[in-house]
């Protein structure tokens, strides 16, 4: 919370990226800070959380790359449509409707999130926000603070694991699906992401629980 504090900038809004491995804790974090923020009444602290996961490309234009199996992957996203939405909510343009993730039907919901004029901070996350490949990396001229989430990769599988069987899949589906697509994925964002200016590292012992 300092950290955001310390970032917030008049006379705009100001943008928190929150990146990390699939199921590090990132979606937690992040609307923890949306919270705690609001929960101060104070007027410029007002904050609005969008998720990088509202960009995923639907699953019919999915299935004609033949990507479907790797949603989830970098190449499975809207880069450009995300650019364009952190731009505009930078550029203090007018408010703003913008897709959400339904992850229990697997579809992007458009014009799901609403952030009007009166939202000063705007807390993203995602997997590759941070990523050192365009147009990914352009944005961070627009960030104002950002933080790295991490955790062992026998945390990440383990929270995948609980993920997937809460989407009724097989153990054994699951397994595939978290070898062959999440933890090369996880392993794209541990090597190719850019220093943030806070790295939260989960052990073990203090992992359990968050799980996206």
């Amino acid at each position: 919370m300092n950290l955001v504090r310390d970032r917030v900038v008049n006379g705009r809004r100001t943008v928190i990226a929150i990146a990390g491995p699939p199921a590090s804790g990132k979606s937690t974090l992040a609307e923890s800070v949306v919270d705690c923020l609001n929960r101060t009444g104070h007027e410029g602290l007002r904050a609005s959380l969008l998720p990088m996961d509202g960009f995923h490309f639907d699953n019919d234009h999915l299935r004609g790359l033949g990507l479907l199996a790797r949603k989830g992957a970098v190449e499975t996203f809207d880069a450009v449509g995300f650019s364009a939405a952190i731009t505009a909510l930078a550029g203090n343009q007018s408010g703003l409707l913008l897709p959400r993730f339904d992850r229990d039907r697997d579809r992007v919901v458009p014009d799901e999130i609403a952030i009007d004029l009166k939202t000063r901070i705007i807390v993203t996350e995602g997997n590759y926000l941070l990523l050192n490949r365009e147009p990914w990396s352009s944005l961070r001229q627009l960030y104002d603070a950002t933080v790295f989430v991490k955790a062992p990769l026998s945390i990440l599988e383990m929270r995948l694991i609980e993920r997937w069987s809460e989407q009724n899949l097989t153990a054994q589906a699951a397994q595939s699906k978290i070898r062959d697509n999440d933890l090369p994925n996880a392993a794209l964002v541990m090597r190719e992401s850019a220093a943030a200016d806070l790295t939260i590292e989960h052990s073990v012992h203090d992992a359990l629980g968050a799980s996206a």
